[in-house]
């Protein structure tokens, strides 16, 4: 039976009130402010949400459409695109802009590839991106919607980009190659400077997506984790995604998109003036942009400040690391690759994870799921350091209760939205 339409009402409803009503409709929602949800939700303390949430607000009326009317918002854009650009190596005449989430900043990414080809004379109907199977869908968007084509490839064995097999994937069709830095599902960071060879030597546009990664691998290098060459100091990088409100811990939406160079950048911009009201220029595929959304990004960057960053990195990568250790110990588990940063999935020898998952569920904790292999997935967040030990705690039960029962959960499937 169909659902009854909601209608606006005839007279309006006191402030209060309705805050009751948005308190409730929230009853059912995840716990992520006490840290129980490892996806959707990044949270680094109520210190930097507060700040995230006053920064917004003083600039929720604001619109980056109008750079004219708001200079205050042209530059503080300026300002966290510059952050982004210095932390990922760009040379000098690198040029981005913020957007609305990853899924825009891919789309760009593609789109300014694709038009950058058109304008060489290359007919990009049909044309292809090659990139390892765990890239995120919304490579798959950005080519639905513009004409294109992705090569899914096997990863290897490490569950990173397979640099081989992606080489015999490159046609005279292929427009771009993709690497992740780190990639969603398993949270490993592709060999990046050997899809640099190969986009070099075969003339292909490399994107590399840092939705994850890109705000959090710098800090982790600086702290001495090993991550490998991954962004512009890797020559063959063209273009790169990064997400402010993952790692960079500010409100949502909040995204960047950056290019190598200037004259590549242009072919991300629409311009257009045939119309009455003279001549409108977007970098980005929204017209309308928020000003919170900027105004939250400048002012928790400022706030956290390198040291901020490399502590809540040094915090996640730490939990992280209990976590895994004392999962490996448990009889029947087992993790999945080596990663570095803040992800990190884990299965089972010998009995059905989705079952384990399930439990969890039960007991108040939110997390992701992976098919290929079968895995429960952690992204985690500073926040989870406090809760490691009653997560441990509440999944060695469930291990104990599904390994003694046999049971399966053959009716859970793996879902990201």
């Amino acid at each position: 039976m169909a659902e009854t339409r909601c209608e606006l009402p005839t007279r309006g409803t006191d402030w209060n009130s309705l805050r009751e009503r948005l308190v409730a409709l929230g009853e059912h929602d995840v716990d992520w402010r006490h840290a129980r949800a490892a996806v959707y939700v990044f949270h680094a303390g109520d210190d930097v949400l507060q700040v995230a949430k006053d920064a917004y607000a003083l600039y929720q009326s604001e619109n980056a459409l109008g750079p004219g009317a708001f200079p205050s918002l042209k530059r503080m854009e300026e300002d966290v695109v510059g952050m982004g650009l210095s932390l990922l190596h760009a040379p000098e005449g690198a040029r981005g802009n913020m957007t609305s989430g990853g899924t825009e900043s891919i789309l760009l990414a593609v789109k300014t590839c694709r038009d950058e080809a058109r304008a060489r004379g290359v007919d990009t109907s049909g044309a292809e991106i090659v990139a390892p199977k765990s890239v995120h869908p919304a490579f798959d968007k950005a080519a639905h919607y513009l004409g294109l084509r992705v090569v899914r490839v096997p990863v290897a064995a490490d569950f990173r980009a397979d640099v081989a097999a992606m080489a015999a994937a490159v046609t005279d069709r292929t427009l771009m190659l993709v690497g992740s830095a780190p990639c969603f599902p398993y949270g490993m960071v592709d060999p990046i400077e050997a899809l640099s060879d190969l986009a070099l030597e075969r003339n292909v546009w490399l994107h590399v997506d840092a939705c994850v990664g890109g705000y959090f691998a710098p800090f982790a290098r600086m702290n001495g984790v090993p991550v490998p060459p991954f962004d512009f100091e890797v020559p063959g990088v063209r273009s790169m995604s990064a997400d402010l409100h993952k790692y960079g811990y500010v409100a949502k939406g909040a995204s960047t998109v950056f290019h190598r160079s200037e004259a590549q950048w242009e072919h991300q911009v629409f311009r257009f003036d045939a119309w009455p009201s003279g001549g409108m220029v977007t970098p980005t595929v929204a017209g309308t942009r928020p000003g919170g959304a900027i105004a939250s990004a400048w002012a928790v960057m400022n706030y956290l400040g390198v040291e901020g960053y490399r502590e809540k990195a040094r915090q996640v990568i730490a939990t992280r690391e209990k976590l895994t250790s004392a999962i490996r110990a448990m009889p029947g588990l087992c993790t999945y690759g080596e990663p570095m940063l803040g992800l990190f999935t884990y299965g089972a020898t010998d009995f059905d994870i989705f079952a384990v998952w399930a439990r969890m569920m039960k007991r108040g904790w939110f997390t992701g799921l992976t098919t290929e292999p079968r895995a429960i997935h952690l992204m985690l967040s500073p926040a989870h350091a406090g809760v490691a030990d009653t997560y441990l705690a509440d999944l060695e039960a469930s291990v104990r209760e599904v390994h003694g029962s046999g049971e399966s959960a053959a009716n859970v499937k793996a879902s990201y939205a």
